[in-house]
């Protein structure tokens, strides 16, 4: 028998259609309401099959008899009208169901989950207060991170959104986290989300809030839950395996968040629930979403402000107001009340600072492969190389490891599992407080634009967006210890090996605009770069009227499918044969798979020979290094 279709026709009988469809949608997912309703008529929220559901009408009322036998029906309470945002309404009842049912079928499989600690703001400030008193630098800048780690504790707060502009550097990690913990104890908060652009930046955050706020008789794991990707697994043999919101600090990106945010299916939306009452940390909020994405996702952080008690801080180097921007005026974006939690004096304090730090060069004529790693090894080191492709950043990494040899280059990009990453990044930070250790590049990908204490001497940027480039610089002289520091802009000559990232065109092309006007890189131009790449890209504005036309149909499925922060679909490859052994044996836990686990864009499946081991998970069967990752395979195919 149909079990989701024999329910869906005892709620239609019973006359509570919205509860037939949560019950059609708990495997399969929401379907594009408008559609479903103009196509199925009378078969709505039913099995396609004909004959299947005639036999369920036959044993419809026998069923039922049994059902009730076991559980006696309790009268309904009145039904209401819900006056809020229906969408998101429909996705939160869907998490609540997806969520009992997954965990009941976990426990009869013995995958129970551990009790969640509570989130005891109180004590985790205190701690916080002492982890960040014990950093006792006198020089200017560590004066100005006190002075914001004290503007933002005690900034009051009464709506559900603040901002904190402050420049990179300035600690905004454990600044926004004071913030919130105060905010905790007045709110009476369930947890705290911190949402990062980037799953490189995952590890810092996560090691510093473990040092920070985990008590006496806590396992750092349980307080601060690390989670890089989207991991959401729907067959019953792989559940287990799903990443879920199950603490009281949840650090993830901003595609697993919004996307979760915006999914149709079970497996995703089984976490919505825990967001309600919550309190979320958007850090550098001007590249946690494409521009298209953005009025829907504000759309979405208002009504959770508004109906599920929500209160949001953004926080950026190079903060754009996206919801006041001129082209956008005729969307009806919302207008909250929002808190700054930098004083404008300090804020002052900052930008000077921040203005004296580093200065921004663009070479007009594109560069070539090899004159290119020639150009940067002749800069004063340590060097900074960022470029717009995984490809082009292993690619350049391994010709200045052939041309000047392995100890003059780093490499970083999500081709390295989160693990390796993770160690990559110590190394670099050891090699960086060495004052012998100089003559060495870092090649890496935008994942180390944000939340990243680098500070390298020199800056190569390949170009793509003035916010992307501020970010990049956040990297060079970020201790303002150097004169004359610089960060190089530049793009590349057409090579077969240097692929491009056709998303970055539009945002590419107005940076080049400013560097040929002469105007002065600044952050202060960040609102109006955005508005600029508006006004160029009419398929920007097109997508995000589709967008908004799409929730407001309730059109669940093709919105799942369209709104992806990154626009690839990717699937998740595992590189070690034990750990992929343990997933197709049942034996790995989520954290072991969010830890050793690539993104692999999910076109490469065949070509790339990638060997399913469970639903959704594959095996990587092509060469793999703690150096170059997943690329190391693929550039020996090339």
């Amino acid at each position: 028998m149909d079990h989701t279709d024999a329910g869906s026709a005892a709620l239609q009988k019973m006359g509570n259609g919205c509860a037939a469809m949560l019950v059609y949608s708990h495997h399969q997912g929401f379907p594009d309401l408008s559609t479903e309703f103009a196509a199925r008529g009378c078969s709505i929220f039913r099995n396609g099959n004909a004959e299947v559901r005639a036999e369920t009408d036959a044993a419809l009322p026998a069923l039922l008899r049994q059902h009730e036998a076991l559980f006696p029906r309790k009268p309904n309470k009145e039904v209401q009208a819900y006056d809020g945002d229906p969408a998101v309404f429909l996705r939160m009842a869907l998490s609540c169901l997806a969520d009992a049912d997954h965990g009941d079928t976990a426990a009869a499989f013995g995958q129970t989950e551990k009790a969640m600690p509570e989130l005891r703001p109180q004590e985790r400030l205190a701690a916080l207060d002492h982890y960040v008193s014990k950093f006792g630098e006198t020089d200017e800048r560590s004066s100005l991170r006190r002075e914001l780690y004290l503007s933002c504790r005690s900034a009051e707060a009464h709506s559900g959104f603040s901002v904190c502009g402050s420049p990179v550097g300035s600690g905004k990690t454990t600044a926004v986290m004071a913030h919130l913990l105060e905010q905790a104890c007045k709110r009476n908060a369930r947890r705290i989300f911190v949402v990062l652009p980037y799953t490189s930046i995952i590890r810092q955050s996560v090691d510093i809030y473990r040092k920070a706020l985990v008590l006496p008789g806590e396992t750092p794991e349980d307080v601060v839950a690390e989670l890089h990707s989207r991991a959401d697994f729907e067959d019953i043999e792989t559940r287990y395996l799903t990443a879920l919101w199950r603490a009281p600090i949840v650090v993830t990106t901003a595609v697993a968040f919004f996307e979760t945010l915006s999914s149709h299916n079970p497996a995703a939306l089984r976490r919505l629930h825990e967001l309600p009452g919550s309190l979320i940390f958007v850090d550098e909020a001007h590249s946690a979403l494409p521009l298209r994405l953005l009025p829907l996702a504000w759309h979405w952080m208002n009504v959770l402000s508004d109906e599920w008690s929500c209160y949001w801080v953004l926080a950026s180097g190079s903060l754009v107001r996206y919801w006041e921007l001129q082209p956008l005026s005729g969307l009806s974006m919302p207008r909250p009340e929002i808190a700054e939690l930098v004083r404008p004096d300090l804020q002052r304090e900052l930008s000077r600072y921040e203005s004296n730090r580093i200065t921004f060069r663009w070479r007009e004529k594109p560069i070539g492969r090899k004159e290119l790693a020639e150009w940067v090894q002749e800069a004063l080191g340590p060097r900074l190389l960022i470029l717009n492709t995984v490809q082009s950043a292993a690619v350049i990494a391994a010709d200045i490891a052939a041309e000047f040899g392995q100890t003059h280059v780093e490499h970083l990009s999500t081709a390295l599992t989160p693990e390796d990453r993770g160690n990559t990044i110590d190394r670099i930070r050891r090699r960086l407080a060495d004052p012998d250790d100089a003559d060495w590049t870092l090649v890496a990908t935008s994942c180390v634009e944000a939340g990243v204490d680098f500070s390298f001497r020199t800056g190569f940027r390949e170009i793509s967006s003035l916010l992307s480039l501020l970010q990049a610089a956040g990297r060079v002289n970020r201790h303002g210890r150097n004169t004359e520091a610089v960060m190089w802009s530049f793009s590349l000559q057409d090579d077969s090996m240097l692929p491009k990232n056709p998303a970055l065109d539009v945002s590419a092309a107005v940076l080049r605009s400013y560097f040929q006007k002469r105007l002065p890189i600044t952050p202060e131009l960040s609102t109006r770069s955005m508005q600029d790449e508006l006004v160029r890209d009419d398929s920007c504005m097109s997508a995000i009227c589709d967008f908004a036309e799409l929730e407001a149909a309730q059109q669940f499925r093709t919105l799942a499918q369209k709104f992806r922060v990154i626009d690839q679909k990717t699937v998740l490859a595992v590189p070690d044969d034990s750990m992929a052994s343990a997933i197709a044996e049942g034996r790995a836990s989520w954290q072991e798979l969010q830890r050793h686990a690539v993104s692999v864009r999910k076109e490469k499946i065949v070509l790339w020979h990638l060997r399913e081991i469970a639903d959704g998970i594959y095996q990587w069967t092509l060469g793999y290094d703690s150096f170059l990752g997943y690329m190391h395979g693929v550039l020996l195919t090339e």
